[in-house]
């Protein structure tokens, strides 16, 4: 028996545990085993994660998809499973230590400080995935990964291993994103970039061969720069070659101030002629532009940082390279000094020397490390790198060729975009925590990679004797005994960046490199659900990898979807303080409520505004629901065996089963199509407008008449149409839908294993009869056969007369809201020049029409009274005098002072979007929310406008 309360706590943790204990969720179920398989692979969230609002819309989207398509009998996979987090997880262990006042990483050392990262996995680093079950995600959580499991960290080395082999992995001294406070490369995705209120300098680089005058403008080119500090770098300067003013110039040299070492003026289309004094200093070792432009033109590349970001200049052989005698002091005195304090000093010391033209306020956008909060280094290091642009082509060509395709559609521009200018992939980090890089050195540099430390050192040894650098027997010795080949060979202590594991994770998972049957049964997996920021990170790595190796695209579709933002439109950020926390959100509502709104929001293309009174108004539809099925079970409504709703007599029963094949249709395509929006909202309509506030009430009067045929054929159809509900509602609210499907009728089995609504046949066997003994040509024929290809179930008489009396109360009920009038009030009908049809149906209808619609009566006339107001419904007229109801004057007079307020509304925010100035600095979603209000204000104008003709008509 259904409670009287909804409690989804209760529900939810009941359900959870019985979909675990069942195993409804495992993929290879043997009644399964013929079926299609369909196969998810969930992204996998950092195992030092808590869930937040974007893992909520990105994992409840998956479920759909599972849920929906397990229900159509598929066989499912939806691979769960979590990534190691590099970076993240090994701060988090390190400020455990320190919190506790234990010795740090370094004083650990290398294997005790991985021990101790292990045991904090193991006691709190599944968090995360509880946190999803609470959420409702259907995974086979039987076959959960980790992207150092044992098997995944094979199938790392084995990729590693053979891509270097085939000269697509290499080692390279370029310019990465170096983060001083963490001491590693990280990557692009962990780069935030900050507005800062920073400040614009101008320099004065003397000319070679000229007397340096501050007053003279012939004899220094003025550079400007935002970060002085890096002048010591400097190894050029550059001019655009069509800069007419200075160009001139291309082809000589400068003195490179307080250096004093002479730099080259070249030509390069990077110096912008119209930005700035059209000259720009190139620092190759400390800017990524400038290190493109270097590698142009042969550059020296300049390094005057140390790992710290500090300045590193005595005994810096490259910065001492090409000074002139007397140049040391500068390089002593600041030497060790961190870069923000070296740029006090050398911008004075400039100043001194009449090198600083002036500075000038500059807002400009700085790189800061999203974990540690510090300033991003492009820093020169030697690293590992894969040949990205080689590996690009297959997964270019696979997008292309339609092979994988993205959902919306337009990603595949940026796919593109940024596939056809991919550099090399920085994969090395100067971390302790991660899949060591599989390579080992020499005494003299030399690499050997190799699947393990035995293969690399026979490797190592074997080369060393061959070049006579040792013995045969030192090398037989060094095989034997590690001892004795300490610091002869060692092993790079750099890991591997997690995208890289994770960009294996569609067939790593699955186990490869074994050739298992998971490989072969779900390889390529069906669709990935993802967002739009990591496109490049994970989407792109996958598509390579999974080419590379599985010679087959790893996914079908990619559906990306946008962000989840708060009620205004606002990007959620602890420091704005609009951070919705998913967990808080279940707590106060259900995961169901969670679910159903972000599903309902999740449109193409658009971002989701969410706020906590958005959540509570699905979890009231949820109620709305529970207690639809506890009338349904109190008025005694079950469905008997073998019933078919098709074969109905009641035009109020037939209009639901045309409802409700309808929604079915409506909500299966929408979600083939990837709308989750529209498979959601049509959902939402169905259930509150056409079952609960339509159908439930309309069958009352047959539910409270006598016993028969009419009142037991809709006591099975309410019950049909409940059951056709939680189908469809399951995938996006699965725990009030299992806990509905338990409780209202005795089942064989659980809903989620349930078959998904099939459409109702709207085809007779008369009809498939009539067909058959029909000859070829037989007009019969063609509408038979549209009609189960389409296989809907239809009811056009059906659905016209109780789509009338249902736009006939809802024409009055609006009506009555326009003009101000109380609800309760009782008001006059006349249908003028009614059809007999029409007059039919009102008799028919009369007493359900005058309840609902609050009249107090129905009449006929040839034509409308006078003082009535006309409204149209289904192409006829029907007229509501309201003479002595409302004051026709006054309420013309408040219509009219309404459409002057919505006339302002309109023009203030015409206003505002038409200053060119307000569109390009308020924030993004100032400026959709003023859209929004300009909608709004249109809107309501035209129904007052509406209603005003109306008033019009009627004087």
């Amino acid at each position: 028996m259904i409670e009287k309360n909804y409690q989804p706590a209760d529900i939810e943790s009941r359900m959870s545990r019985i979909w675990e204990e069942s195993g409804a969720f495992m993929a290879g179920r043997p009644e399964r085993k013929d079926a299609a398989p369909f196969t998810i692979v969930i992204p996998p969230p950092n195992v030092t994660g808590s869930l937040h609002m974007g893992h909520a819309l990105n994992n409840t989207l998956q479920d759909i998809l599972c849920r929906f398509e397990r229900m159509r009998g598929r066989d499912v996979l939806w691979q769960p499973g979590t990534d190691h987090a590099g970076i993240a997880t090994q701060m988090v262990v390190e400020r455990q230590l320190m919190e506790r006042q234990e010795p740090g990483r370094r004083d650990l050392g290398r294997a005790k400080f991985l021990e101790r990262v292990w045991q904090w996995k193991a006691e709190s680093g599944g968090t995360i995935v509880n946190q999803l079950k609470r959420l409702g995600a259907s995974c086979d959580w039987s076959r959960e990964r980790f992207t150092m499991d044992e098997g995944l960290s094979r199938a790392v080395v084995k990729v590693f291993v053979e891509l270097h082999r085939e000269g697509l992995i290499y080692k390279d001294k370029r310019l990465v994103n170096w983060d001083p406070k963490l001491l590693t490369a990280i990557s692009d995705l962990e780069v935030q970039q900050v507005e800062v209120k920073g400040s614009l300098w101008y320099l004065r680089y003397p000319i070679s061969g000229k007397t340096f005058s501050p007053d003279d403008p012939s004899t220094f080119v003025v550079v400007a720069t935002t970060r002085p500090e890096t002048m010591l770098g400097d190894t050029a300067v550059a001019i655009h070659p069509d800069n007419e003013r200075i160009g001139h110039l291309i082809g000589q040299h400068v003195i490179l101030p307080l250096v004093g070492r002479r730099i080259p003026i070249v030509g390069d289309d990077y110096a912008d002629p119209e930005k700035g004094s059209g000259a720009v200093k190139i620092t190759p070792a400390h800017d990524f532009n400038d290190f493109e432009v270097g590698k142009r033109h042969g550059l020296p590349q300049i390094n005057v940082f140390d790992r710290e970001g500090c300045l590193a200049l005595v005994d810096n052989e490259d910065y001492l390279r090409g000074l002139p005698e007397g140049a040391l002091m500068l390089a002593e005195e600041l030497h060790n000094a961190d870069r923000f304090a070296a740029r006090k000093k050398i911008v004075a010391r400039l100043e001194d020397f009449g090198f600083l033209e002036k500075i000038e306020p500059n807002t400009h956008m700085v790189p800061h490390g999203d974990r540690s909060n510090v300033v991003i280094e492009p820093y020169l290091t030697d690293q590992w790198y894969v040949d990205a642009k080689t590996m690009a082509q297959p997964a270019i060509a696979a997008v292309r060729s339609g092979a994988t395709s993205f959902v919306p559609k337009n990603w595949e521009k940026t796919y593109f975009e940024w596939m056809e200018n991919i550099q090399p992939w920085c994969i090395s980090r100067q971390l302790w925590w991660g899949h060591q890089i599989p390579a080992w050195y020499g005494p003299d540099g030399k690499v050997f990679v190799a699947e393990t430390e035995e293969e690399a050192v026979g490797n190592a040894l074997g080369y060393y004797v061959e070049q006579e650098v040792i013995t045969e027997e030192q090398g037989r010795a060094m095989a034997e005994d590690s001892a004795k080949r300490e610091g002869f060979i060692t092993r790079d202590e750099d890991v591997l960046d997690t995208w890289f594991s994770s960009g294996l994770w569609p067939f790593s998972t699955l186990g490869w490199p074994d050739d298992t049957a998971e490989v072969k049964r779900y390889y390529p997996t069906n669709v990935l659900v993802t967002g739009w920021d990591i496109i490049f990170f994970w989407v792109a790595r996958m598509m390579m990898m999974g080419l590379h190796f599985m010679k087959d695209a790893p996914f079908s579709t990619v559906y990306i979807h946008r962000l989840v933002r708060d009620e205004k439109g606002a990007k959620m950020s602890k420091s704005k303080g609009n951070v919705i926390d998913p967990l808080g959100v279940i707590d106060d509502f259900g995961a169901d409520a969670l679910r159903f709104a972000l599903a309902r929001g999740a449109a193409l293309n658009h971002d989701i505004k969410l706020s906590p009174q958005l959540v509570e108004i699905n979890r009231n539809f949820a109620t709305k629901l529970w207690n639809a099925c506890r009338f349904a079970e109190m008025n005694g409504c079950d469905k008997p065996d073998g019933f078919e709703p098709t074969a109905a007599k009641e035009t109020l029963n037939r209009w639901i089963a045309h409802e409700t094949s309808r929604a079915t249709r409506e909500v299966t395509e929408a979600i083939e199509a990837y709308r989750f929006n529209d498979a959601a909202n049509a959902m939402y309509r169905f259930v509150l407008n056409i079952y609960c506030d339509w159908y439930v009430e309309l069958a009352k009067p047959l539910l409270m008449g006598e016993e028969g045929a009419a009142k037991a054929e809709t006591r099975a159809m309410i019950a049909w149409a409940r059951d056709e509900i939680l189908k469809l509602l399951h995938p996006f609210m699965p725990f009030i839908t299992e806990e509905l499907w338990a409780v209202t009728a005795k089942r064989d089995g659980l809903l989620v294993l349930a078959e998904w609504p099939r459409k109702a046949s709207a085809v007779s066997e008369e009809q498939i009869a009539s067909m058959a003994m029909a000859g070829p040509g037989d007009p019969l024929i063609a509408p038979v056969m549209a009609a189960l290809d389409a296989g809907d179930f239809s009811d056009p008489a059906a659905e016209a007369e109780i789509g009338w009396v249902v736009d006939l109360i809802t024409a009055i009920r609006s009506l009555k809201s326009e003009m101000n009038i109380p609800p309760a009030t009782l008001i006059s009908l006349v249908l003028s020049a009614a059809s007999a049809e029409t007059k039919d149906r009102a008799g028919r209808w009369s007493d359900i029409v005058k309840r609902l619609a609050r009249l107090s009566d129905i009449s006929f006339a040839d034509r409308p009274p006078e003082g009535a107001v006309q409204l149209l419904v289904r192409g006829e007229v029907v007229a509501l005098p309201l003479k002595g109801v409302i004051d026709l004057s006054a309420e013309k007079t408040r219509l009219d002072k309404e459409i002057v307020k919505a006339d302002a509304d309109i023009k203030r925010v015409d206003a505002k979007l038409g200053n060119e100035k307000f569109v390009a600095n308020a924030p993004e979603e100032i400026v959709e929310e003023e859209k929004e209000k300009r909608e709004a204000a249109v809107a309501r104008k035209a129904k007052l406008q509406e209603a005003l003709e109306r008033l019009k008509l009627a004087s």
